[in-house]
């Protein structure tokens, strides 16, 4: 993530050419599984991507895009679609795939592509969920569409209430000490910290603020937000402590495995996971790590720390939020699940 607070209107969504004809229903990848057609996102920018995997694509049955900016993104989908593509691999990090997924809604509809992530970007959640390895490369993919597992995810769909953009689709939905986390793994990143390792500088970085930094401090004095269950409105549960109209984490997100295999959310959880702290109680703080391996006592909940499931929810956040660690703006949110998207992975 740079120091940008974006804003849902500077990610354009589609390419004009809209979604391409015949994609419907099952899409044509089973059809032709023996010679798929591949479309390629490549991130010149990704941390990981000096320009190497390259060569391995000069085939006809192969294209290759390098957007270089998020809305080049749209017309290389649009321009995939148009010929039919079976797989489209994404080439970048996390932000990459958010950006890929939201702007191929309007591109593939219902009938995505099947699709595979590699590992290039400075943090890949997704691709630690999937289950590929860190040195997964272009030509492992290509040659996993064969005979690789197929995995289904849903992204979350994120969108600003009243904004009049489409959805966002992403994996990892956060506020509160979670964009303070992002923001401060910026320095993580720069001091050489990536992926699982910059997760635990900067989670380690933020527990110890709020164990010994005052009420005063950002760590600790919470961020306004209200969240309520969809469709019914319901207010999501909250504890006595603290000030009721703040909580100092939310977190939610449709992986099933975290970085560093973290046990932040309820291992029955289905649908949206969420993660919700009221307020940073040292009792609670002392716990994280035995929390994080696992461990559910059950005073957690009347404490403050929260471990749930919805289908959909609302909020209302007074502060910048994180969706795949890029920070949109402060507002009314609309959280729910996106399409199916069937992943491809060794």
């Amino acid at each position: 993530m740079d120091r940008t607070i974006y804003r849902f209107d500077q990610l354009p969504m589609s390419a004009s050419t809209g979604q391409a004809p015949g994609r419907s229903g099952q899409g044509i990848g089973a059809a032709r599984r023996d010679a798929p057609r591949i479309g390629v996102i490549y991130n010149p920018r990704s941390h990981r991507n000096k320009g190497q995997d390259l060569e391995c694509t000069e085939r006809p049955d192969i294209t290759v895009a390098q957007p270089r900016e998020r809305e080049d993104i749209a017309a290389a989908l649009a321009a995939f679609a148009a010929d039919g593509i079976d797989y489209l691999i994404i080439n970048g990090g996390d932000g990459t795939v958010r950006d890929v997924l939201t702007m191929g809604q309007g591109v593939f509809g219902d009938a995505w592509p099947a699709l595979a992530i590699l590992p290039k970007g400075k943090t890949n959640a997704l691709n630690v969920d999937l289950g590929a390895p860190p040195g997964w490369n272009l030509p492992d993919a290509i040659a996993a569409f064969a005979n690789g597992k197929r995995i289904v995810r849903r992204p979350l769909s994120v969108a600003r209430e009243g904004g009049g953009e489409p959805p966002m689709l992403g994996f990892i939905f956060g506020a509160g000490a979670f964009t303070l986390g992002i923001e401060t793994g910026q320095d993580a990143h720069a001091l050489g910290f990536f992926n699982s390792l910059a997760v635990g500088a900067t989670g380690a970085w933020g527990v110890m603020q709020a164990l010994f930094g005052s009420d005063a401090n950002k760590w600790r004095r919470g961020t306004e937000m209200s969240l309520a269950y969809l469709p019914s409105g319901e207010p999501v549960e909250r504890s006595a402590h603290g000030d009721p109209a703040r909580r100092s984490l939310l977190l939610a997100s449709t992986l099933a495995k975290m970085p560093l295999d973290i046990k932040l959310f309820a291992p029955d959880g289905d649908g949206i996971k969420l993660a919700l702290l009221d307020k940073p109680r040292r009792r609670i703080l002392a716990s994280v790590p035995a929390i994080l391996l696992g461990w559910r006592p059950d005073w957690l909940a009347g404490a403050g720390f929260h471990q749930l499931s919805a289908h959909a929810f609302s909020l209302d956040v007074g502060e910048p939020v994180i969706l795949d660690g890029e920070a949109f703006p402060a507002g009314r949110y609309l959280i729910g699940q996106g399409p199916e998207l069937t992943f491809v992975t060794p």
